[in-house]
Parts: structure tokens; C-alpha cells; sequence
């Protein structure tokens, strides 16, 4: 067990920082952004006291970052005040209007609130118009309303525009048409639902497309009126076949799908470690423990009563940087992944499957290599001490979450797993330490339902079902927990520098946002200068086991900040822990690969450690992987939208129990009890007050309440009410679902009488 590993190897003094050269990213980010008044190229190599041999290379960085979205002013004015966008600025485009004109937001946008809306001005005659993904440098406008017109100053070419959709012929009117056959000319019919208006494809341009193949095309120039033209670039198969779904998100999400031939060279060449320079723990009873459809095991646990009281843990780590060294192949395109991302059929990973699913992953029965943290924690889960090392361990079992609680639950001691006799009763005993210190230190603990797709062989939903939290999905968070704790202590520690995963507290206009909706639950908040993690898991226990605990668990998620990775710590308040950073899961996570390489190199555990030139860039690398992340999260939801958009379009007509999920001004969304599905009812489709109803009703948004209420009837349809709705379009192409309200609003209640008019009529009776 634990209590048997030897010392550790001694300590390795600081890596010295890169001196010279060029600044980082991020430094000159922020001397453009402290700066007072206009910057330019001479500014920034005044500042940095840069010479003639730099001007090449500076030149490339600043076109870098403005090119990224990360730097739009140099040379130019600064952000005027009072919060609006400044004259020019680069801006992506992430849709298209009605009449096929393109939308944009800031590319970089880090302000409160969504993002202001820029609608672009048609590009001139002759050039292609542009397309979701396309970033260009355009002068702006106010227009009001918070809008902005848009025209381009500069396009970006290295970010060019794709349009993704089904390839159809020209006109839906013409007679009807076999999927599969040839067409010499078309249109395109976008699968991001943000684009309001088709492209035209063009004889001679199709790229050999058939109908009904989902296709990646590129603008064409144009002239005139009409659909914007495009060229077929790919064929992608086609729309409804098995595992299309995630196709779709792929590309759209632009996540990168192939690896480069170096990258899979380096990781067929990978040998297995060997005892060398490492800690033999394969005597040991470590364990993966993982839900039943995981694809990778990055770590294993084991735990032992400690003779001076309280818990011996272990947690070891797959050593992903044994692997991928600094600078290599491998770590130049597991760096732009970023992470891995999960779809309900498939994994797109960020290493290649030779180490994903091979050499990294801790396999039972297999010697794996890995790095370790020995930790001691008290009766009450206070932790006393920890220590890390490099090792070779074992795995003694691949475990499933509902194995290890199913065992528990029966008192087997898990005898039927074949376990060590003992491991069960310290697993399960250390996790209850560890949840007393949880609760003592006052934490955020959300209980949002999960939902899991089931596909079958030909990759058609066979069910979605929500994915249980048992005891052994949070004993094993409270295990990679400590260790990541551990991880983030010992590199201060060691003066070494660190990728934290931090989360700042809520801003204070979504706290208010956040007590107004709980003042119609009765359900008071502290202000936002006093609120703590304990004080927002009060209120999701006050709620616990009733109808409303669901919605109030979203609300409090949507006041939330989005944690990031940044190597600037200012805590992680969800968890409310002074230091945190990701250690656990380096085979999926380009963050906690750098980890360890600063553990490696803090603690003198190898010549693949961190070098000087990486940790001088971590604050530019933490502002990437935090995007990548949060791209995949878009991409596994939009997933998850589109299989249930799938799995409900044979369902037109049908009624369902829902629950009203947000309130907005142009309509209610509705999720589905059973399955968890989220569409619309728009406001123009309510019911009158009652069934016998002519009169139209006049619907107003009353954002205190969170409710829309009948003008005239004083009726009102409020967040988190129980409804019955109908299914009136499913459309899998956008994952968009559109509903019909069947349920009469409820009668006059407490509303705050500051209802914002919605300017729409309901038809005062249920659509048909």
C-alpha cells in the first residue's frame, strides 16, 4: 500500500526564465491594452527595447495576435467609453441573416453579457461574401439597440470562411428528387442554425455532389442580387447516415480530425517505459475507476487506513510527457487540440490512439508509466501532507462507477471484483473524510441532470436517459480533487510556474439577475460583495427534492463565471480552494500535461520537464486551451441537440410534460421531462387566457419575474412552471425543436408590474 513507497528524489533548483528576444503574447496584450493612447509597431518596440533584427519577427507576432482576434487596436484609437466597440476592430462571422448578409460579433469578446450583434455590409462586387468562421478587420458603426454595421477593412485569410450543409438541387419547387442522384447545379442548405439564408451552387461547381450530401463549401465571388454563390469543396456523405451527427459538429466547430503523418510517426515509435529512474508500484492494488462507455483511463487510485490516523491515498496518472516531449510533433499538434472532445459514437482525441488508447492509458494488467501523489489526509479529510513521484505501476482492475457503488451497496467487501480485501472499506472510508472537509469548507455542489444518448450499431438514438451521480462518481472527484490541490501547492512550493484552473467569483449583475429570480421563489441572497460558495449551496438545499431544485440549479450554473486556465491564480470559487490547478487527466488535457512537465522539472524527475522558453507563453497557451475547451463543450452539446432533434422528428404531433427553462422576449423554451429536449415556443403561438378566447393577447417580458405576462388577462407563463407542449418541428439538420403551448397560462400572480412589451400578439388559441 501507500504507507510502503520509498523517498522521493531530491529536489532540483528554479529553471531560469528566457531573457531576450521577443516579449510574449501576452505581455504585449496587455502593455497595448494599459496603454493610453494609440499603438503601433514602434510603441511596442520602444517598450520592449527591440532593435532592427526584431522587426521582422515582430511584425509576424502582432499579425498573429490580430489575426487570433487578440489584438484589434494597434495603430489605431482606443475603445471609446461607455462600453461600446471602437472604430475598427477584427470581428468573426457567425452566421447569416435572412437575406443571406453576413452577422459578426467581436472575435475576441471578453466584456459582460453576450457579445454585441455586427451586421456586416455586403462585400464589394467580385469578391466572395463572407461565411461563418471568416474573420476580417472592419470598421464599425452603431446602428442602435446595441448593434453595430460592420464593413471590411481587411479580411484575415489565414481564418477563411466554410459554408457546411446539405447539398439539394436549385429550387424546392422543382418535381421531387431521389437522394443520391447527380445534380448539376444546387443550393446549399446550412446545418448551423445561426444561418437564416441558403448559398447557390453553381454548374460547375458542385464537386461532384449528390443529392442530399452533407458538403463543405467556400464562398465564390458574386454580383447582384440573389443567393450568394459557393463552391463544394468536400463531400462529407450523406445527411441521416449513420454518425453524420457528429460530423456535422466536427467541421462546423472547425475541431481538427486528422493528425499529421510526424505526429502518428512519433507516436508509433513510443516503446513502453521501463523500471528505470522510477518507483515500482506494481505491487500495489491501484484501480481505474470510469463509466462504462469510457474510451481512455488516465488514472487510478488505492487507499489505506494510515497508523497515525486518518487516510493514506494514492492517486497515479498515466506520464503523458514521457511521451510527448516539449517541442516535438506530438506536442505541437496535442497543443493546438488543446483537449480531447466526446461525442455519443465517437472520440476525437488529442493524442493519437497509439498512446490514447494504448501506452498512456492505464490498462488492468499492463505496466503503464505514470506520475504519482502520495497524500495523507486526518479523520476529518484535512490533508497533513503529500508527496510526488515517477513510477510503474500495474492497474490491478478496470472498474465501472456502478460496479464499485453496487459492491459497496451489498456489503460485498468486493470480493466479486477481485479487490484486495480492505480496499473497499478505505476507498469508501476516505471519500467520507473527505466529504466532511467538502461540507466544513462550503462548496458549490450543482445537481444538473445529465443526459446520455444511446446509439445503436447502425448509430441511430436508441435511447437518451439521464446519466446517474452515484457515491463513486464523487469519490473519485473528491480523490482527483486533492490531488489537483496537491499538484498546485507543490509547484508554488517549488517556485515552479503553474497552469491553475481558476474560476472567479459570480459578477454582480448576474447575482442580481440570480436573487430576483429567487425573490419570486421567496428565496433570499446575500449581496454580491458577501456571497460565498456555502451561500449559493444554501439555496440549492433549501430547493432540494422539490419541483423547482432543477431550474434553481440552472440558475445558480448561469450565474456562474467560466473557469479557465490562466497562470495568474486567483482561486477556484465553485470549489472554494485558494490553489487548484489540473493534474489528472494529461491524455485529454493539454493543461495538465504542462503540469506535470513543472512538476518534472521542479522535482528533478527527468529531462522532459517543463523548459523556460513554454513557461514564459503559459499565459498565451492558458487563453488557448480555455477556447479549445470551450469549443468542444459547443460542439458536445450542439452533439447532444442534434441526436435528440433526430430522435424526436418521428414525433410530430405529440404532446409532451415540460418545464418552461427560459423566458425570453420572443418566446418560452421548454425542456422535455423524459428526455431532456429544448426547443421553442414562440411567442406568437401562446394560448389566449382561456380556450373560448377571440381576443389576442399582448405579451409582455418581465425580466424581474422571469415570466411573460398577458397584457390584458394579467395570465402569465413563468420560469420553471410545468407545462404541456406539442411537437410541432423537429429539424435534425440544426438540432432545433419547435413547440406549441397547449397549457393556459397561469392565473394573475406577484409579477413586478416592469414588464418590458414584447411588441408580439399571441393568436389567443392553440396552433394547430
Amino acid at each position: 500500500m501507500p504507507s510502503r513507497l520509498p523517498a522521493g528524489p531530491p529536489d532540483q533548483p528554479d529553471q531560469p526564465r528566457a531573457e531576450g528576444g521577443l516579449p510574449s503574447p501576452e505581455a504585449v496584450r496587455r502593455f497595448v491594452a494599459e496603454s493610453p493612447g494609440p499603438v503601433g509597431k514602434r510603441e511596442v518596440a520602444r517598450a520592449f527595447k527591440l532593435g532592427p533584427e526584431h522587426r521582422v519577427a515582430l511584425r509576424d507576432l502582432l499579425r498573429r495576435l490580430e489575426r487570433d482576434g487578440n489584438l484589434d487596436n494597434v495603430g489605431g484609437r482606443r475603445p471609446v467609453a461607455g462600453g461600446r466597440l471602437p472604430e475598427s476592430m477584427v470581428v468573426q462571422v457567425t452566421g447569416t441573416d435572412s437575406g443571406g448578409d453576413a452577422v459578426a460579433r467581436p472575435a475576441n469578446w471578453t466584456g459582460p453579457g453576450a457579445a454585441p450583434a455586427i451586421v456586416m455590409h455586403p462585400e464589394q462586387k467580385g469578391r466572395p461574401a463572407l461565411a461563418p468562421g471568416q474573420r476580417v478587420l472592419a470598421r464599425l458603426r452603431p446602428i442602435g439597440g446595441g448593434r453595430y454595421e460592420g464593413r471590411t477593412l481587411r479580411r484575415i485569410e489565414a481564418q477563411p470562411g466554410r459554408v457546411l450543409g446539405v447539398f439539394r438541387p436549385s429550387a424546392p419547387s422543382e418535381a421531387p428528387y431521389r437522394r443520391g442522384q447527380l445534380v448539376e447545379a444546387g443550393r446549399v442548405v446550412p446545418t448551423d442554425r445561426r444561418e437564416k439564408a441558403e448559398w447557390s451552387v453553381p454548374m460547375g461547381e458542385t464537386g461532384g455532389a449528390l443529392a442530399d450530401e452533407l458538403v463543405l463549401a467556400e464562398p465564390l465571388p458574386h454580383a447582384g442580387q440573389g443567393l450568394k454563390p459557393v463552391r463544394v469543396l468536400e463531400r462529407l456523405g450523406g445527411m441521416g447516415e449513420a454518425r453524420s451527427v457528429s460530423m456535422v459538429c466536427l467541421v462546423a466547430h472547425d475541431i481538427p480530425q486528422v493528425f499529421p503523418e510526424a505526429a502518428l510517426a512519433e507516436a508509433e515509435a513510443a516503446a513502453e517505459v521501463g523500471p528505470a529512474g522510477r518507483t515500482d508500484l506494481r505491487h500495489l492494488p491501484l484501480v481505474t475507476i470510469d463509466g462504462e462507455d469510457a474510451r481512455d483511463f488516465d488514472d487510478a487510485v488505492s487507499a489505506e487506513p494510515d497508523p497515525e490516523g486518518g487516510w493514506r491515498l494514492l492517486v497515479a496518472i498515466a506520464d503523458v510527457a514521457h511521451y510527448v516531449r516539449a517541442g516535438s510533433a506530438l506536442d505541437r499538434e496535442a497543443r493546438s487540440r488543446g483537449n480531447s472532445v466526446y461525442f455519443p459514437d465517437r472520440v476525437v482525441p488529442m493524442l493519437p490512439e497509439a498512446l490514447s488508447n494504448g501506452l498512456c492509458s492505464l490498462k488492468a494488467g499492463e505496466p503503464r508509466g505514470c506520475l504519482f501523489v502520495e497524500m495523507r489526509i486526518d479523520a476529518g479529510g484535512a490533508k497533513r501532507s503529500h508527496r510526488f513521484g515517477r513510477g510503474l505501476m500495474r492497474s490491478a482492475a478496470r472498474l465501472t462507477y456502478d460496479q464499485l457503488q453496487d459492491a459497496a451497496e451489498a456489503g460485498d467487501a468486493g470480493e466479486a471484483l477481485g479487490l484486495p480485501t480492505g480496499l473497499l472499506d478505505s476507498l469508501y472510508g476516505s471519500y467520507a473524510a473527505l466529504l466532511s472537509a467538502r461540507v466544513r469548507r462550503g462548496t458549490l455542489d450543482l445537481d444538473l441532470p445529465e443526459r446520455r444518448v444511446t446509439l445503436t450499431p447502425e448509430g441511430r438514438v436508441a435511447a437518451i436517459t439521464p446519466r446517474p451521480r452515484r457515491d463513486s462518481h464523487r469519490l473519485i472527484e473528491a480523490f482527483m480533487v486533492l490531488a489537483n490541490v496537491a499538484a498546485a501547492q507543490e509547484l508554488e512550493r517549488l517556485g515552479q510556474p503553474c497552469m491553475y484552473r481558476v474560476h472567479a467569483p459570480p459578477a454582480p449583475e448576474r447575482l442580481d439577475a440570480l436573487r430576483d429570480f429567487l425573490a419570486t421563489l421567496d428565496i433570499a441572497l446575500k449581496p454580491a460583495g458577501e456571497i460565498r460558495p456555502a451561500d449559493l449551496d444554501r439555496v440549492l438545499a433549501e430547493v432540494a427534492g422539490s419541483e423547482r431544485a432543477e431550474q434553481v440549479n440552472e440558475m445558480v450554473l448561469r450565474a456562474q463565471s467560466q473557469a479557465e486556465y490562466s497562470p495568474d491564480n486567483i482561486g477556484h470559487f465553485g470549489l472554494a480552494l485558494g490553489q487548484y490547478a489540473h493534474f489528472t487527466s494529461p491524455i485529454r488535457r493539454y493543461a495538465d500535461l504542462l503540469v506535470h512537465r513543472a512538476l518534472i522539472a521542479g522535482l528533478g524527475l527527468g529531462p522532459d520537464g517543463l523548459r523556460p522558453v513554454a513557461a514564459a507563453d503559459f499565459a498565451d497557451t492558458g487563453a488557448h486551451v480555455t477556447a479549445t475547451e470551450r469549443r468542444a463543450a459547443l460542439a458536445e452539446r450542439d452533439a447532444v441537440d442534434r441526436y435528440i432533434a433526430a430522435h424526436m422528428a418521428d414525433k410530430i404531433g405529440a404532446g409532451f410534460a415540460a418545464r418552461i427553462s427560459g423566458v425570453t422576449r420572443f418566446g418560452l423554451f421548454v425542456t422535455v421531462l423524459d428526455s431532456g429536449a429544448t426547443g421553442l415556443v414562440p411567442i406568437s403561438s401562446l394560448n389566449a387566457p382561456s380556450p373560448a378566447a377571440e381576443a389576442p393577447e399582448f405579451w409582455m417580458h418581465d425580466v424581474a419575474a422571469q415570466a411573460l405576462v398577458g397584457q390584458r388577462s394579467r395570465g402569465l407563463y413563468r420560469l420553471t412552471a410545468r407545462v404541456e407542449v406539442r411537437l410541432v418541428e423537429a429539424a435534425p439538420l440544426t438540432g432545433g425543436l419547435l413547440f406549441a403551448m397547449l397549457s393556459p397560462p397561469e392565473p394573475p400572480a406577484g409579477v413586478s408590474g416592469h414588464g418590458q412589451a414584447s411588441g408580439v400578439r399571441g393568436r389567443g388559441k392553440p396552433v394547430p
